[in-house]
């Protein structure tokens, strides 16, 4: 495999997918540069929107595909926001950070009366050979850590600013990057996802 299309335009997700498939020597090309639309997202499980995007770019391109689907899952909103974790608040027109703004705003509301803060990261990632594979690759990993009341830190997206990491003390967002993808959720589902393709190399 020398050539790899990411079905995403989530600039975060990107960031963090190029930067640990790095060491495999593939060239990695974003699904909106070669005109891919987004695919739509209609399942109630986070593997099958994975599956349906990364098969919907890899039809379209005759492209191996990989794509994942990650959320966040709040305990005492029974999994919520779950698989709508990026579009959980109303759409915003001004972009992926507003988004993430949001849907943080969103969440803290939801969790305004709640004793139980405790969540966690879900990531499956998702590479097809080929549209039609009958065997692709699966990875999945989780990151448990509690909601805060305030957002704290610069960095990461999504819902980083108020996920607090107790092992660290910080939240998501004041996690270095190369921290971050060691421990983070896409971080281990990406890292087994390397370990998988260098073993059939």
């Amino acid at each position: 495999m020398n050539k790899l299309v990411i079905a995403s335009n989530n600039p975060g997700k990107l960031r963090e997918i190029a930067a640990i498939l790095a060491p495999l020597a593939i060239e990695v090309v974003t699904q909106g540069a070669l005109g891919v639309p987004e695919a739509e997202e209609p399942h109630c499980t986070f593997i099958e929107n994975a599956l349906a995007k990364a098969r919907h770019a890899s039809r379209i391109t005759g492209l191996p595909a990989l794509a994942d689907d990650s959320g966040v899952c709040v305990h005492a909103l029974g999994g919520e926001p779950g698989v709508h974790s990026a579009r959980y608040a109303e759409d915003a027109p001004s972009g992926r950070d507003e988004q993430d703004r949001r849907n943080n705003v969103k969440l803290l509301q939801a969790l305004s009366s709640a004793t139980d803060r405790s969540a966690h990261y879900y990531c499956v990632i998702v590479l097809v050979r080929h549209a039609d594979d009958p065997q692709p690759l699966i990875a999945e990993a989780e990151w448990h850590g509690e909601i805060l009341r305030e957002p704290r830190g610069s960095g990461g997206f999504g819902y980083d600013p108020l996920f607090l990491v107790p092992e660290f003390g910080r939240t998501g967002a004041e996690l270095q990057p190369e921290e971050k993808n060691r421990v983070s959720h896409r971080g281990r589902a990406l890292a087994q996802l390397v370990a998988r393709l260098r073993a059939s190399q």
